[in-house]
């Protein structure tokens, strides 16, 4: 499991993210490097890191299904996410 202060840090980098993303893109539109450099660096989409949905856990993590290896292994295993058989593990 990832700290609590972990997971609060990538909470509050995607507020910025989304405060900032329409003031991000029309800065780039125009040109305007230095307005970009002015705003919060936690505010770029590029900073934000991919967390397990369910652990928090930052590495392993599978876009497609949004949760941890670990995780998937468990949940497959268990039979909780359908279409996917164990075979030889």
């Amino acid at each position: 499991m990832a700290k609590e202060s972990m997971k609060a840090r990538e909470v509050k980098r995607q507020k910025l993210v989304e405060q900032y993303a329409e003031k991000r893109a029309r800065l780039k539109a125009e040109g305007d490097y230095v307005g970009l450099s002015r705003l919060p660096r936690n505010s770029n989409p590029i900073r934000l890191h991919n967390r397990c949905k369910l652990t928090g856990r930052p590495k392993g993590y599978m876009r497609q299904f949004g949760i941890s290896r670990i995780t998937f292994r468990e949940m497959a295993s268990e039979g909780l996410i359908p279409g996917i058989k164990k075979a030889s593990w």
